[in-house]
């Protein structure tokens, strides 16, 4: 790992960590929720359940902070994994837009960082010979 960019993978490895525990509390909340939807969210959700995503938001958040983990350890699954779940976090934060704009464009901008970060300085060790 090139020492200029090792601050960029501890920044991604600590924004998948903690966007993993976020989910983990998000499914925390959607399996504790029994009232019935805000107005705001009906639309936002798939079916009148949020059982679903819990498990959804639970499964997420683990591979997260697995992948938060690995990246720390210079893994180039975690890396991969970590660039994929920053393109999907950009991508699905376009989605909210409309109910929560102003978390919707900093959870865009916190993904595309983590895709930079370890596109950019997550990348194996280069041999000179």
């Amino acid at each position: 790992m090139d020492d200029r960019g090792h601050g960029w993978i501890i920044f991604s490895a600590i924004l998948l960590g903690v966007a993993g525990i976020m989910r983990i509390l998000d499914s925390i909340w959607a399996f504790r929720y029994h009232g019935t939807l805000p107005q705001n969210l009906e639309n936002a959700i798939y079916g009148t359940s949020l059982k679903t995503y819990g498990w959804i938001w639970l499964i997420v958040g683990i591979v997260l902070i697995l992948a938060a983990i690995a990246v720390m350890y210079a893994s180039q699954i975690g890396r991969w994994v970590g660039i994929l779940a920053g393109a999907v976090a950009a991508v699905t934060a376009i989605g909210w837009l409309p109910y929560y704009s102003g978390w919707s464009i900093v959870y865009m901008a916190a993904g595309i960082l983590v895709i930079y970060g370890l596109a950019v300085y997550g990348g194996r060790e280069s041999v000179s010979t």
